[in-house]
């Protein structure tokens, strides 16, 4: 997560180069931030979406939405999460399609929510989440979250996008000979990957230089062979694995809000 200050600056810059999704949440403490960096770019609101997330000490805080979009400057949040599968998130939920329904927020979005706590919802509520973001990656592809995504129509949002920065997996082979062919960096194949995949991908950085490379992806394609390529290195690991004492402390754990 960035700082206020870098928040602010990575935001105004990353909407300069041409990037219109920003995504923040509650437990990053930068909200304030990022609206100033939106209203410093210049850029019509209507042409920015913006996702944040609920936090779980929020869940049950009525004023919760409202205060999320006082901090962000905004009339109303493109995309807004439950950020932890735990508190009382099925008041939060019920919050979330209170606001749905009145146009404070234009989609719901679930983090974090995989195996049983995505079925309750998903059994539960007549109005199920568009956007599901979970870490995803070449050596984690969510194969066993896909087959439920994909027959709702829900989107996958991927943080880790890039494995924690993991130089294994950043220096795969494939995506050295790739990043050769396309002249590109290892990096962006993998950014185009998870595009050409249909998911959504959020790589962070307060570098201009790498926010620029981020966001050249766009004069190239992957082929159908070396998408299949790729997708050998599946190897079902991820770096972030939940347990339920974290989501216990989760739930305890209170933002500190940034300050005008």
């Amino acid at each position: 997560m960035l700082q206020p200050t870098d928040a602010e600056f990575s935001v105004c810059e990353a909407l300069k180069i041409g990037y219109r999704l920003i995504d923040t949440a509650n437990a990053y403490v930068n909200e304030r931030a990022v609206g100033r960096g939106i209203k410093e770019s210049s850029v019509t609101r209507e042409e920015i979406f913006v996702s944040t997330k609920l936090w779980p000490s929020e869940y049950e805080n009525e004023s919760a939405i409202d205060e999320t979009l006082e901090r962000l400057g905004l009339d109303y949040i493109d995309l807004l999460f439950l950020h932890q599968p735990c508190g009382n998130y099925k008041k939060g939920y019920e919050q979330l399609v209170r606001a749905y329904k009145e146009g404070k927020i234009k989609a719901i979005g679930l983090s974090n929510f995989e195996g049983k706590y995505l079925d309750e919802i998903l059994n539960t509520y007549d109005i199920i989440p568009q956007v599901m973001q979970v870490e995803c990656h070449p050596y984690y592809e969510q194969d066993d979250l896909r087959k439920i995504t994909d027959s709702k129509d829900i989107k996958i949002m991927c943080w880790y996008p890039l494995g924690h920065g993991d130089n294994s997996l950043i220096s795969e082979n494939i995506f050295t000979e790739l990043a050769h062919k396309y002249n590109k960096t290892n990096i962006q194949i993998i950014l185009k990957w998870h595009i050409q995949m249909g998911f959504i991908v959020i790589p962070g950085s307060k570098n201009v230089e790498h926010i620029k490379d981020n966001f050249d992806l766009f004069d190239f394609e992957l082929t159908t062979d070396e998408m299949r390529k790729i997708s050998k290195l599946n190897k079902g690991i991820r770096y972030y694995n939940g347990t339920e004492e974290q989501l216990e402390g989760f739930a305890k754990w209170q933002p500190q809000y940034e300050s005008e």
